[in-house]
């Protein structure tokens, strides 16, 4: 097993002959304390499967195997595969997947292992975006995900009211988002150039998730941003080809001033303008 030092980590790759890639957003976390605080943030459980993104050398994946009944880490690089089977050796519950997150055989693989874990991961600061969408846009989505992202990124996901923008209102529509506390860039090796954070993301019950067209919704809200410091009711009208009259009356029935920007919407207002819709026709 390796320890969470600047130090073993660097000694690790030195032995295999490997660089850190930053096209793949390597950058370790080796900040003993906050590892101890991602740990905790995620309230593990006996019982809990975890998947891990992008587990590195397995700094994290091994205070996960300790804690839980059992850990899928999805690794892309084989390089760092070779090193896990190494740093993982005795782990008799963690599983190495070596293969690309965002590809689809991965993915339906991965759901069919359980219909109940959890996501605990350092993501890759390239690939946050697409990875979130993913797994709460997919119909078995994990009961949590904390997640280590750049620090503006979680500002942005976490927004609220009068500061929302596109990326907050998909990921709200499916998940409460919290920043929990930000990580300085000093505590990774190699030292990335900005802060990270980590986020804490309790996707909503199946049975509560929001009944309406998806599609219909993010049409709507991308029209609504489509520039942000203009009124709402230009940009609807603009986007979405419609009746400028028609808009506002829309927008007003919904309880939204016409004159309104779209980052002052809150999640409800955009859910509501997809439920009436229709009555705008």
């Amino acid at each position: 097993m390796v320890s969470n030092s600047k130090k073993s980590a660097q000694n690790l790759l030195k032995k295999y002959r490997i660089r850190p890639s930053k096209r793949l957003g390597q950058y370790f976390l080796v900040n003993k304390k906050i590892l101890n605080r991602i740990i905790k943030s995620a309230s593990l459980k006996k019982n809990d499967v975890v998947f891990e993104i992008g587990p590195g050398i397995g700094i994290l994946t091994q205070e996960l195997a300790k804690r839980v009944k059992k850990v899928t880490a999805i690794e892309k690089d084989p390089q760092m595969c070779e090193i896990l089977k190494e740093t993982l050796k005795g782990l008799n519950n963690v599983e190495i997947i070596k293969g690309d997150i965002l590809k689809p055989p991965i993915t339906r693989y991965l759901l069919l292992i359980t219909n109940n874990y959890k996501i605990v991961a350092n993501l890759p600061y390239y690939i946050v975006s697409p990875v979130i969408r993913k797994f709460l846009e997919i119909k078995n989505s994990p009961k949590e995900m904390i997640l280590m992202v750049q620090k503006e990124v979680a500002q942005r996901i976490c927004a609220q009211p009068p500061r929302m923008n596109l990326l907050a209102v998909s990921v709200q529509l499916y998940a409460k988002a919290k920043i929990l506390f930000f990580v300085p860039k000093k505590c990774f090796w190699p030292q990335p150039k900005v802060d990270g954070a980590i986020i804490k993301l309790e996707t909503r019950d199946n049975r509560k998730k929001v009944s309406i067209d998806k599609n219909l919704f993010f049409k709507i809200v991308k029209a609504g941003f489509s520039q942000p410091r203009k009124q709402i009711v230009n940009n609807l009208s603009k986007m979405l080809k419609l009746d400028k009259g028609k808009t506002k009356t829309w927008l007003l029935k919904n309880k939204i001033e016409p004159k309104q920007r779209a980052e002052t919407l809150r999640m409800q207002d955009w859910i509501d303008l997809t439920k009436n819709y229709i009555m705008n026709q």
